[in-house]
């Protein structure tokens, strides 16, 4: 079969190193009892061929139509499994009726996209296992107290598990992207609900990065905050100092007070 051509404007560098896809499908562990996994953006399938040699069943969402007619010509068994369709848009409940894993080599220009588009669906996605640009793989993984830690770690890491896994070269791309990549994998925790508002836990997280270089107290003057509460000392650090566990507290204290941003 012919070849498809990467194009640029969707971000598409094929993988064409066999023993990287094998290692990427090799971490897919199945997390918590997952029967289905759905791969993100699998262009000519180098990754799809060692992830239909797994367990589980795999589905593809690809928007590239000339993708979709190779992925048909090259799994004739798969028919429907292969989804024409842009994964920020994708409806899950039209595929799966329980949890599911996605795996992927993430376009570098929408991986962020992505991953807020799993929290929104965060209890049907069980697992991700994924390739995205180096820098943005070493931001979700950081625990607190590192200058990559930021909003995409603390939204993450307060649903999932996360695993810096290994690092690739762009060689191993064509295209090769002009920055290395990062495989990561992120497991489901146990949390179900924040013991807060959780949209307020959003705007709170994204309110204290939106100047690394202030302390909470003034990145968050657009909060209404209790009088009691201003001179807390967690105030005096900066948002990339705090874990999860930080802001779901600071969330719960602007929740006391007007329990709304202001800006917003």
């Amino acid at each position: 079969m012919e070849k498809v051509k990467p194009k640029k404007h969707l971000g598409q560098h094929f993988l064409i190193d066999l023993s990287i896809a094998e290692r990427i499908a090799a971490q897919v562990t199945g997390h918590g009892g997952v029967k289905q996994l759905l791969e993100i953006g699998p262009g000519m399938g180098v990754l799809t061929d060692y992830l239909l040699n797994g367990d589980l069943d795999v589905n593809l969402i690809e928007i590239d139509r000339e993708s979709i007619a190779y992925l048909h010509k090259k799994y004739p068994s798969l028919q429907d499994k292969v989804i024409e369709g842009d994964f920020l848009k994708f409806d899950f409940s039209t595929v799966f009726s329980t949890p599911f894993a996605v795996v992927g080599n993430f376009p570098y220009n929408i991986s962020s996209q992505i991953f807020f588009k799993i929290l929104e669906d965060k209890n049907k996605v069980s697992e991700v296992v994924c390739m995205l640009q180096k820098e943005v793989a070493r931001r979700i993984a950081s625990p607190k107290g590192s200058k990559e830690y930021g909003i995409l770690s603390v939204l993450l890491q307060a649903w999932y598990d996360i695993e810096y896994i290994f690092s690739v070269p762009p060689g191993v791309f064509n295209p090769p992207p002009k920055v290395n990549s990062g495989v990561i994998r992120l497991t489901r925790n146990q949390v179900q609900k924040l013991d807060c508002n959780e949209k307020l836990f959003f705007q709170v997280v994204k309110g204290g990065f939106g100047n690394r270089r202030k302390t909470l107290r003034n990145s968050l003057k657009s909060f209404q905050l209790t009088e009691e509460f201003k001179s807390h000392p967690l105030l005096d650090k900066r948002a990339e100092q705090l874990d999860v566990a930080d802001f779901v507290f600071l969330t719960q204290q602007i929740e006391n007070g007007r329990g709304t941003n202001q800006a917003v």
